[in-house]
């Protein structure tokens, strides 16, 4: 690269990763792979429309590509329908609100302080200001068991077009059969949708339930976290696919052409074809039988790590995980907040984010929690037995926060022992 300024930069962040692991759930290590279909010639390549519906020429082989993500998609998920063209997934969420939602619509979604994501109706949101997001919570967040009682009676109170399953910050599987039921109670034009953006690839994997089995029309995702691909989103559907040239029925059994329709032209213009490549290529890599492995090993490694942070005084929402999640409340652990946490970690080359907790007595930017998970460190070829060494690290960095002699050896540690599993991008 002829700019040195940002190949100083890259080299610099690849040193970084090398060094340090990386906790953040919602972050993973991509493949050599799909790195390469990322800079690919594609991102020369404008492709509005979809394949064989393209507005502008040269489509000889965006067509095949975009198909071939479509297939893989289809296939991981059990989907009749995949669109593979959002941006991420903010916009794959905007996209179904806006296929089949009204101004002033009710959707039922999860409290963001009790695990939910920003576009699930946060005030700050622009869907907030569109449509009527009403929150459904958590019982106790001592089980983190979702108050579904609570649940299918604002189903049956508010009567919502959408009832969305899914978070960003919640360490237990969502009973989708509860769900179902409280779009029965909701009437029969209530879409089912879930946001699985970080469980995707435990889903495709088989070690996570699979929404669609239990009745739901839609699901949006992420293709990086779990899922091990780019930086990007996807939309998956059940129903009737048909030319997005033509509006459909606004019923149930379009809804595939209707978010067809709802990403282009509704919400976004071109696809970014090189980034659909990547998407692709990590398509192929979860329809693996390795990746299954992969996958039971993030889950292996989350109930161990979370084992291992309890024996050291941690407060974990939910008591654990049963996912690739943890959330640990260190101010009521040891009386500071997420960001002092995060800071001290960071510090010594353990990447986590500060988080909110279930009715959190502290501002966001401070939080009372820390939310941390196993993708990326799974990834990266950690296995069970090395969860007690990261808890150890954890808790004395907390501990050592003050200290940076203490934090300096910590970070020295931490770095030869990450040198030893390589980067995935190492492989070729």
């Amino acid at each position: 690269m002829t700019d040195t300024e940002i190949a100083a930069l890259i080299a610099a962040e690849e040193k970084r990763q090398r060094e340090g692991l990386e906790l953040i759930p919602s972050e993973n290590y991509v493949s050599a792979d799909v790195l390469e279909a990322m800079g690919s010639i594609f991102t020369n390549k404008y492709s509005e429309g979809y394949p064989g519906k393209r507005y502008y020429g040269g489509q000889d082989f965006t067509d095949p590509l975009e198909e071939l993500a479509i297939m893989r998609a289809k296939q991981l998920f059990k989907a009749d329908h995949a669109n593979v063209q959002p941006h991420s997934g903010v916009p794959a969420n905007e996209a179904v609100y806006y296929a089949w939602l009204e101004p002033g619509d009710t959707v039922l979604a999860m409290d963001l302080g009790h695990g939910g994501h920003l576009s699930h109706g946060n005030p700050m949101t622009r869907s907030a200001h569109i449509y009527n997001f009403v929150p459904y919570k958590m019982k106790d967040k001592t089980t983190g068991e979702i108050d579904y009682d609570e649940l299918i009676e604002l189903a049956r109170k508010h009567k919502p077009k959408i009832i969305l399953a899914g978070f960003s910050g919640y360490p237990r599987e969502l009973d989708y059969a509860k769900f179902a039921e409280a779009a029965k109670a909701a009437g029969p034009d209530c879409l089912l949708m879930a946001d699985m953006a970080h469980i995707a690839g435990l889903i495709v994997a088989g070690v996570a339930k699979n929404p669609f089995d239990y009745g739901f029309h839609v699901i949006t995702t992420t293709t990086h976290k779990t899922l091990r691909g780019p930086r990007g989103g996807l939309i998956l559907s059940k129903g009737k696919v048909s030319t997005p040239l033509k509006a459909p029925e606004k019923t149930l059994e379009n809804i595939p052409t209707l978010i067809d329709r709802a990403i282009f032209p509704g919400t976004q213009g071109g696809p970014h074809m090189h980034t659909i490549a990547a998407k692709a290529v990590a398509f192929g890599e979860a329809l693996r039988p390795e990746f299954k492995e992969y996958a039971t090993q993030i889950l292996k490694n989350a109930t161990r790590l979370a084992d291992e942070l309890r024996k050291r005084g941690f407060v974990l929402i939910s008591g654990g995980t049963s996912n690739h999640l943890i959330l640990a409340d260190v101010n009521e652990s040891f009386g500071i907040d997420g960001k002092v946490a995060e800071e001290a970690l960071d510090k010594i080359g353990l990447n986590l984010n500060k988080n909110s907790v279930a009715d959190d007595p502290l501002p966001p930017f401070r939080p009372s929690g820390i939310r941390l998970g196993t993708p990326a460190i799974t990834t990266r070829g950690l296995v069970e037995s090395d969860m007690e060494k990261l808890a150890g690290w954890m808790k004395q960095a907390i501990d050592a926060r003050d200290d940076e002699a203490t934090l300096k050896k910590l970070r020295e540690e931490v770095r030869a022992f990450a040198l030893k599993f390589p980067l995935p991008s190492d492989k070729k």
